[in-house]
């Protein structure tokens, strides 16, 4: 397939790329999301994603396999000295290539899908880990409150590892949206309720993931049917919120296999 050569630094595509790549909210104004590597674009096409653009390096392109470039309509070559204008990789990978992908149509909020809600959660990593664990234990809905960091920024969709392409994603909503989920929603909590480990779970449910410094915010906490902790024998006061989401979504999806 014929391809483009960028050599500028000035080129327009580059601007917009690295806006993608740095600028968290900028696929927002842009329609479009930038993924980087090749674990990113081997996990949209395994879900039958398609890119609009692939983006290589100079280096990488006569390696790159076939399939990145009969999946997308347009190929760019940019020289491997601009690159690290683009990547926002903390350390240099020997696939020096991304995709393009127009940003998927905003969906509605959907009533009685399994869900886990993020309140105001400002990490995008922890984001990008609870998206991986919610893929992971069969969670097929994400509904984060306004103030979460933004679920299609470049650091989020590096730290979901490609989760992202698997769950049904709604942003910007606010705390009475959650209420129409009609589904038992969970609240963690680090001081009352019941131990999870102790605690009979329902399915579907919904879990609600509070702000990391804050903690699940009061018009939430009082939409919750039921407030979980986890037991900490080691004697710590809380855990990380993305650590705790693991847990309790993989004691809601164990206690769904074992009935």
């Amino acid at each position: 397939m014929n391809a483009t050569f960028i050599h500028s630094r000035d080129n327009p595509l580059l601007k917009d790329l690295r806006r993608l790549a740095q600028d968290s909210t900028a696929y927002r104004k842009q329609g479009r999301v930038w993924l980087e590597g090749d674990h990113l674009c081997r996990a949209l096409l395994a879900r039958g994603g398609r890119p609009a653009l692939a983006v290589f390096t100079e280096s990488f392109w006569p390696l790159a396999q076939a399939q990145y470039a009969q999946e997308a309509p347009k190929i760019i070559v940019i020289a491997d000295a601009l690159w690290a204008g683009i990547s926002a990789l903390e350390a240099p990978v020997r696939e020096g290539m991304g995709f393009v992908l127009a940003l998927p149509d905003a969906p509605a909020l959907q009533p009685e899908l399994p869900t886990v809600v993020l309140d105001r959660l400002q990490d995008a990593g922890n984001v990008g880990s609870i998206l991986r664990s919610a893929s992971a234990f069969g969670f097929v809905q994400v509904a984060a409150l306004k103030g979460t960091a933004a679920l299609w920024s470049a650091k989020v969709l590096r730290a979901g590892m490609g989760a992202h392409f698997g769950l049904r994603l709604v942003e910007g909503l606010a705390p009475d949206d959650i209420a129409a989920l009609g589904l038992p929603l969970l609240a963690t909590s680090s001081h009352q309720g019941d131990f999870l480990h102790q605690a009979r779970l329902p399915w579907p449910c919904g879990w609600l993931l509070g702000h990391e410094g804050q903690g699940v915010g009061p018009q939430l906490q009082a939409l919750a049917a039921q407030h979980i902790r986890i037991a900490q024998p080691g004697g710590e006061e809380s855990l990380n919120v993305a650590a705790a989401a693991a847990i309790c979504l993989h004691a809601s999806g164990s206690q769904r296999l074992c009935g």
